[in-house]
C-alpha cells in the first residue's frame, strides 16, 4: 500500500528537478500540505493516479483509446491496495491494460518526467462526483518487440506514436533528453 509520506517524497524530488512546476502543482501541494489522503481513489478532492511513457526501439510512445474517456492517453490509472510504489503502480497498469509485462520494461529515471492536475468528470454509473486526477508519470522503454494484448472493459484501441508527435510538448522534450 502506498501512503501519502512517500508520494510526498515522490513530488519533492520531482520538484527539485522541476521547480518551474510548482504552480501548476499547487492543487497536489495543497492536498500533501493538509495531510489529504490522495493514495485513496475515495478522496475526491483530488487523488494520485501513475501512468507511463513506453517508448519501443523505433522511438515511438504507446496510446491507448480509453473507453470512458474516450481520449488517446498513455497507460495509467489508480493505485491499488498492493501497490507498494508509484513506479511499481505505472508498470502494473501497464500490463493490465495493454498486456506488457513489468519485466519487459525498464525504468528510464526514477524521478517522474511528468506530474500533472487534471479534471475527470463524473460518473454517474460509479457513483463517482467530478475530481482531480494528480498523475505521476514515468518513463520506461520496452524490452525486445512488444506484444500487445488490450484490455477490453477500459481499453478499445492501441496506436505507437513517434516521440516527437507526442504532447503535452514539456513532456515529450523531457523524454527525448532522459533518451539521449
Amino acid at each position: 500500500m502506498i501512503h501519502t509520506d512517500q508520494v510526498a517524497r515522490v513530488v519533492a524530488a520531482y520538484l527539485d528537478r522541476h521547480p518551474g512546476d510548482a504552480a501548476r502543482l499547487e492543487p497536489l501541494c495543497t492536498a500533501l500540505a493538509e495531510g489529504t489522503d490522495i493514495a485513496s481513489r475515495k478522496t475526491f478532492t483530488g487523488h494520485v493516479t501513475c501512468s507511463a511513457v513506453v517508448v519501443n526501439a523505433a522511438q515511438q510512445v504507446v496510446h491507448i483509446r480509453h473507453n470512458v474517456l474516450q481520449a488517446w492517453l498513455r497507460p495509467g490509472g489508480h493505485l491499488e491496495d498492493e501497490d507498494t510504489s508509484l513506479v511499481g503502480a505505472a508498470a502494473r497498469e501497464v500490463e493490465e491494460e495493454i498486456g506488457i509485462p513489468a519485466d519487459r520494461l525498464t525504468l528510464v529515471d526514477e524521478t517522474p518526467v511528468d506530474i500533472d492536475v487534471h479534471p475527470i468528470p463524473a460518473n454517474d454509473a460509479k457513483g463517482e462526483p467530478g475530481h482531480r486526477h494528480f498523475d505521476v508519470r514515468y518513463v520506461f522503454t520496452v524490452i525486445g518487440k512488444a506484444e500487445v494484448r488490450l484490455q477490453a472493459e477500459e481499453v478499445h484501441d492501441v496506436v505507437w506514436l513517434p516521440l516527437a508527435e507526442i504532447q503535452p510538448e514539456h513532456v515529450r522534450d523531457r523524454v527525448s533528453r532522459l533518451l539521449r
